[in-house]
């Protein structure tokens, strides 16, 4: 009797898990669908995108689709996005992020662009880790190179924690982003896996990747595959 219980109890979790994974609120699901779309965009232009050595050294990968900017001379950027970190057993199941900051120069009307922060070390993971991270001042960041190498490599860009690239039009090019903050997204993280669940232990890798985001995790996985093939190469 007792065996029955248990493996009508197994019958039932195991029939419980699609259904909870498929009841994740249709924005966050658009946000992965969308950070999924800009990373395959990514990897389809490599003399125009992220360098592969550059791919090769990530620890942690954000992506903001349709980050926004407005208003005339003075204006603010804002945008919502999804991050993931590399651990022993591969990359995380992904956390929401949230970006803002200060826009300054001749703007006209709004305007809005893709962009993907690659976190070079194990100190930018643990910037992540932080209610809220000042890129420029708690974290060092440099506008990223473009190109199939970072062969012109300079001491700003061999020391920043995190690289930054924008897409326009479907090309991608380095971004200032300096000033600007990334903010953990509690609400929408909790969302997707519950109240109970911290936002450190998504990132260290301790809870499994809904299927809703396996597909962008494994994107992120094979970006970072192709950069250690071609530096063993």
């Amino acid at each position: 009797m007792r065996n029955l219980i248990a493996s009508a109890l197994v019958a039932v979790s195991i029939l419980a898990a699609p259904a909870a994974q498929a009841q994740a609120p249709e924005k966050l699901v658009h946000r992965i669908e969308a950070a999924h779309s800009i990373l395959h965009e990514l990897m389809d232009t490599p003399d125009k995108g992220i360098p592969l050595d550059i791919a090769a050294s990530a620890q942690c990968v954000i992506v903001v689709p349709a980050f926004k900017k407005g208003a005339f001379i003075f204006g603010g950027e804002y945008g919502q996005g999804v991050a993931t970190c590399r651990t022993p057993r591969g990359w995380s199941a992904p956390v929401f992020v949230q970006m803002a900051g200060a826009s300054f120069g001749f703007q006209i009307g709004g305007q809005s662009t893709d962009l993907v922060l690659i976190g070079r070390s194990h100190k930018a993971a643990q910037h992540l880790l932080h209610e809220k991270v000042k890129l420029g001042g708690d974290a060092s960041v440099a506008a990223g190179p473009v190109g199939r190498s970072a062969q012109a490599s300079t001491t700003e860009l061999a020391n920043a924690e995190f690289l930054t690239y924008s897409r326009n039009k479907g090309l991608f090019a380095g971004i200032d982003l300096q000033g600007d903050e990334v903010n953990q997204n509690v609400k929408d993280t909790a969302a997707l896996y519950g109240d109970d669940v911290p936002y450190q232990k998504v990132l260290s890798g301790a809870v499994p990747t809904p299927r809703v985001a396996a597909h962008f995790i494994r994107t992120v996985n094979e970006l970072f595959r192709k950069g250690r093939a071609q530096k063993a190469n």
